[in-house]
């Protein structure tokens, strides 16, 4: 049972932001979590972080000390790459499943722009620097983000004005939702770069953007392409997490509602089209668990690309109308190792909304290499 959730503002990359690093982002959001919760912090007991592109050695427990928790208290840290965050989330539930009443801090951060410059070693010990890791072997293409998301456009069909169009409602959307304060519950503020003020908001969604300036970027991946700058994701700095524990040990916190994971699923994919992924293993837990697409109430989906956000839903059998109702990645960005904890904290918040009310919500998130990952939730009151 998700009980409690909560996450940074979503800067973009060398912005606000910029200077702090991951287990700088994430501490005060696990210290916002416990003095939520009222949850001791040394009745924690563990903290499962995920992270992509950070310099290793355990930013779980990196934050978890800065944060102020007791030193008994473990961590690890997950890579999954994009969908650490999510995947960070279903290992703590299979903790809790396998017979721990025990509360478990769960999710993911990403400073991007602190990551450390990677390089592997020449034959002389000369650093050779590279962009990103290799995910699958060449044999399989291991294909960039943006060259895949153009596979995957032109073998399901996604034309650029459905993208265009589709990047363009995610950012009205998320204007219109920090508009309407729907944003504030769940945003952890944090001390900006510099110490020059505390930054409470996203800083991602254009207010300026029309089709007209969607229409006039150019591919960004490959000439014939219909990927471009302004249908994908934005690399972000930031950090979220949540409370996860057993139903009886939520009773026992006082916990009023929250989200129950129903089941999780985390699927392999043809590699050059890895931004299928969410929807193979999304549609592997609803069978699982019996529920078709259409009993859903709320769906989070990370948007990387517009071309594999909608070739998903196309999969699925999903209304882009009804999913990422606040807006998604395409607006508020992207923060690789963050931005699976973040579908599950929106989806805490939109449920909430409504309180009372029992709903169906599903969170996935496709993931480099050709894999994704899927998590079926109920919310609902605790008794």
């Amino acid at each position: 049972m998700i009980i409690e959730a909560r996450r940074t503002p979503l800067c973009r990359t060398g912005g606000a932001l910029s200077s702090l690093r991951a287990h700088e982002l994430l501490a005060p959001v696990l210290a916002g979590l416990l003095a939520e919760t009222r949850l001791s912090a040394d009745a924690v007991a563990d903290v499962v972080i995920g992270n992509a592109v950070g310099a290793n050695g355990n930013v779980a427990r990196l934050a978890l000390l800065e944060a102020g928790l007791p030193v008994l208290v473990p961590g690890v840290t997950v890579d999954r790459q994009c969908g650490s965050g999510l995947d960070a989330i279903v290992l703590a539930s299979r903790m809790v499943a396998a017979g721990g009443n025990g509360a478990y801090l769960a999710g993911g951060v990403e400073s991007i722009s602190t990551a450390p410059l990677r390089a592997h070693r020449g034959i002389a010990g000369e650093p050779e620097f590279f962009g990103r890791a290799q995910f699958v072997p060449h044999t399989y293409g291991d294909p960039d983000m943006g060259v895949a998301a153009d596979n995957v456009a032109a073998r399901y069909g996604i034309s650029r004005e459905r993208q265009d169009a589709f990047s363009l409602e995610s950012h009205r959307r998320a204007l219109e939702a920090a508009k309407a304060g729907f944003f504030e519950s769940e945003i952890q503020p944090l001390q900006s770069s510099g110490g020059t003020g505390i930054v409470t908001d996203d800083d991602g969604p254009r207010p300026r953007l029309t089709a007209g300036v969607l229409a006039r970027f150019p591919p960004a991946f490959s000439n014939e392409g219909t990927v471009t700058a302004g249908n994908s994701c934005f690399d972000a700095d930031g950090a979220a997490a949540v409370v996860i524990t057993s139903l009886q040990r939520a009773r026992e916190l006082g916990a009023r509602d929250g989200l129950l994971v129903l089941g999780t699923d985390t699927a392999g994919v043809d590699p050059e089209l890895l931004g299928i992924g969410a929807a193979s293993a999304a549609a592997r837990v609803l069978a699982t668990q019996g529920v078709t697409a259409q009993e859903l109430d709320l769906v989070e989906f990370n948007e990387a690309f517009a071309s594999q956000t909608l070739a998903c839903l196309d999969l699925l059998g999903l209304d882009p109308g009804q999913v990422n109702r606040d807006g998604g990645a395409l607006a508020l960005g992207h923060a690789y190792g963050a931005s699976g904890a973040v579908l599950v904290t929106r989806l805490l918040a939109q449920s909430r909304r409504s309180p009372g009310q029992e709903r169906l919500a599903l969170a996935m998130i496709s993931i480099a290499g050709g894999m994704g990952t899927a998590a079926l939730l109920r919310y609902g009151a605790i008794g």
